[in-house]
């Protein structure tokens, strides 16, 4: 059988589509990226989604579709669930991605992995790719794993550098932010500060006791269920920590989101500008009917 899989976000190395690919290959059939002017070479097509802005137009009706940006409720057959992945089908993939648990004990309103993935649970360890360059750790809160130190040590005896996608700041402790230290991470330790009703900053100022503050890059939410001035603050606490903020703009096209994330993620412009100027900027090249630039 001939198996096609549709790349809509061709950016991105879809975990699915390589445990969709390591299923069928068991089974003797032939795996290829699907084009529109090969379609009809395919006995069944595939198309995974993780954002619902995502074109899906050209998506033939006979795909199976699934992942969040399709429905929040799909789930691969348990059968391809449990296979490794096939690093194969994206040759210029250096990297491994691997989860030790699943799913989150909180229940953001604005993140939609408890409800996809439930609570959090362990899981088993899938296949390193053959080219991995970096580690990088997809657990959504990897220490409130209970089998977190079996995650480090099998990281250590790895000796690759690593990535985690998130750590959750709120838990950490101190021996949980030594162990981090153990590993070598290729880019900024990412923590977050997503709900402007929690007072971080007695914890960020216990966390760069461990860590230093340059090593840190904190995620802010912004646009969700917080003020400009909400904003505002946790951005400039910490800048007065050392840790880096990134603003994630819940709405990507809400005028003030942009331009607030655009002032923060833009280095060069946060150090020197003031945010007040800045958007007072932006406010006069809009009222011009310019735009907006830097």
């Amino acid at each position: 059988m001939n198996i096609g899989l549709i790349n809509i976000e061709p950016k991105i190395y879809n975990a699915a589509y390589m445990q969709i690919a390591a299923y069928h290959k068991q089974q003797g059939d032939d795996v290829a990226w699907w084009l529109p002017l090969i379609d009809k070479q395919f006995d069944r097509l595939y198309c995974s989604s993780l954002f619902d802005y995502t074109d899906k137009s050209q998506v033939p009706k006979r795909a199976i579709c699934g992942g969040t940006g399709f429905d929040i409720t799909s789930r691969l057959p348990a059968r391809i669930e449990e296979c490794g992945l096939d690093y194969s089908i994206y040759p210029d993939c250096s990297k491994s991605y691997i989860w030790f648990s699943r799913g989150c004990n909180r229940d953001c309103p604005f993140c939609c992995v408890r409800q996809k993935e439930g609570r959090l649970h362990s899981v088993k360890i899938k296949n390193l790719n053959p080219n991995t360059e970096v580690i990088c750790i997809q657990d959504n809160t990897f220490f409130a794993n209970p089998k977190w130190q079996m995650a480090i040590k099998w990281l250590q005896e790895k000796m690759l550098p690593v990535e985690f996608l998130n750590i959750d700041a709120r838990i950490l402790t101190k021996e949980q932010a030594e162990s981090l230290l153990t590993l070598r991470h290729i880019k900024q330790i990412k923590i977050a500060w997503d709900n402007p009703q929690e007072n971080l900053e007695p914890k960020l100022k216990q966390i760069i006791k461990w860590i230093k503050p340059y090593r840190l890059m904190c995620y802010v939410l912004i646009g969700f269920w917080s003020t400009e001035e909400e904003d505002l603050y946790r951005v400039e606490t910490l800048r007065k920590l050392g840790i880096s903020p990134f603003v994630m703009p819940y709405d990507k096209n809400d005028l003030y989101q942009k331009a607030f994330a655009r002032w923060v993620n833009h280095k060069p412009i946060f150090k020197k500008v003031k945010w007040q100027d800045y958007n007072r900027r932006v406010s006069q090249s809009e009222a011009a009917g310019r735009g907006w630039s830097n």
